[in-house]
């Protein structure tokens, strides 16, 4: 169990932070960005369930657990695997959250009608919403990929993965709450020339 009795501790005045591992790392750091980001996409889900309780208890019990996994996908990238064993187990995200997800994704993508168009964001406050925090987890996977491309850093398949389907879900979910995509706003290319 977590507790945390003191929320400053004046260790990063210095411009770095914490790994899980111990380690100390510069809060420019790429990883740091990673999951710094990770938590921005959370944040933004937590407004959008401001809009999703009542209107539609379905996908605000599903944004509920995702934004659970995203603490687990943030605590994985918080620390980096070790040549050095460590004194406990850190947690990874698995495959199960993946698949959990899929299946979400194609419980609500089942009542839709399928797209002929892009669409803009927008519509409802909780699809717009959606729209926002889907931007952001997009920005998480390419801080993640681009992380992962250096040999000497680790992220496991499962966290990306994860993130790769979580903006799926939260476009098709943004579609849902969009009266089941009759509320969408789609884009006409050249209708403004």
């Amino acid at each position: 169990m977590i507790k945390l009795n003191k929320i400053y501790t004046r260790t990063g005045d210095d411009g770095t932070t914490g790994l899980g591992t111990g380690e100390r790392r510069s809060k420019h750091d790429l990883r740091i960005d990673a999951f710094g980001t990770v938590d921005e996409t959370n944040a933004a889900i937590g407004m959008v369930r401001l809009y999703t309780g009542a209107q539609d208890p379905l996908v605000d019990q599903m944004l509920g657990r995702i934004q659970n996994d995203l603490f687990d996908l943030g605590a994985d990238l918080c620390t980096p695997e070790t040549v050095e064993p460590l004194p406990y187990e850190p947690l990874r995200m698995i495959p199960a959250q993946v698949e959990r997800l899929e299946n979400e994704i194609d419980q609500l993508n089942a009542e839709l009608s399928p797209l002929n168009s892009f669409v803009l964001p927008g519509g409802t406050a909780a699809a717009a919403h959606l729209h926002l925090a889907r931007t952001i987890c997009r920005r998480a996977e390419r801080i993640m990929v681009e992380l992962a491309q250096d040999p000497d850093e680790k992220i496991g398949a499962a966290a990306l993965r994860y993130i790769n389907r979580l903006s799926d879900f939260l476009f098709v979910a943004s579609r849902y709450v969009n009266g089941k995509g009759k509320g969408d706003v789609l884009w006409v290319p050249g209708a403004t020339r």
